[in-house]
């Protein structure tokens, strides 16, 4: 039985058994990996709340190489982004976050950039006044870093030069196409502001893009845009886009929280 020590991110978690955790990290150095936390769900755990989702721990796991879940040994708490769980509107996007990064990865994959950027975005998304833009320049940055940035310069099926009249995204072509070679109706329909902007933040580094200043309307478009662009990558709408439409209805409109200085780590 194999030991393995890790910084990892608590990016889902249910119950198991009586008083057992399955719980899915994101690691820095092993990829998406998933273990059984035993006893975690007792009141007096030696686990606490160090599992909570969005931690960003040090874990310590067994792997018998029989399974694809390890045994949770430890999950020390290095930051705990709790200011990404306490507003409802940071809290659905985190989740949407993760399950995209979820969704997206494959076991024991590992990726040190996708890792790295997970820890900034909840470092973002915990003092930032615009968590659905914070989740858009996530997803934009993971889905390169998976190898699918979609073309953006031409029609992905004729080769025309951008710009033409009613581009769409077609994801399983790889890009945009044009509207003389749309014939899928399942493509994004996409505005010559909006694919002007999903270019511009190709050029802008992470702080750069999170203070890209956009007209509300565009920033919303955008971030629809990149939600139905996961959705088509995995196959599936995410449960947390769903949670997240119900909130909008529910509440008419979510107010974007107001910019908050992250806490101490617990």
């Amino acid at each position: 039985m194999a030991v393995h020590k890790t910084a990892a991110v608590v990016i889902g978690r249910r119950g198991l058994g009586e008083s057992d955790r399955l719980v899915e990290f994101y690691t820095r150095d092993y990829g998406k990996v998933r273990g059984v936390a035993k006893s975690a769900r007792r009141s007096r755990s030696r686990f606490g709340s160090a599992l909570e989702p969005f931690t960003l721990g040090e874990l310590v796991f067994f792997d018998t190489g029989r399974s694809e879940l390890v045994r949770v040994d430890h999950f020390d708490i290095l930051r705990s982004f709790v200011g990404a769980r306490e507003d409802l509107g940071r809290l659905g996007r985190g989740a949407w976050m993760v399950e995209c990064l979820g969704r997206l990865s494959a076991d024991r994959d590992a990726q040190p950039a996708l890792f790295r950027l997970l820890v900034r975005a909840l470092d973002a998304l915990e003092r930032s006044s615009r968590p659905a833009w914070v989740a858009a320049c996530f997803a934009l940055r993971a889905v390169d870093l998976h190898g699918q940035r979609p073309r953006l310069d031409r029609c992905v099926t004729c080769g025309r030069p951008y710009p033409f009249a009613d581009a769409g995204l077609d994801i399983d072509a790889g890009g945009l196409v044009c509207g003389s070679c749309r014939t899928d109706s399942d493509a994004l329909g996409l505005s010559g502001a909006t694919v002007g902007a999903l270019k511009r933040l190709r050029t802008l580094g992470w702080e750069q893009a999170l203070r890209l200043s956009l007209a509300a309307s565009l920033e919303a478009e955008l971030c629809a845009v990149v939600d139905g662009l996961i959705a088509r990558l995995v196959g599936r709408v995410p449960h947390s886009s769903r949670f997240l439409a119900q909130m909008r209805r529910s509440l008419g409109r979510v107010a974007e929280p107001s910019p908050r200085r992250p806490g101490p780590a617990t």
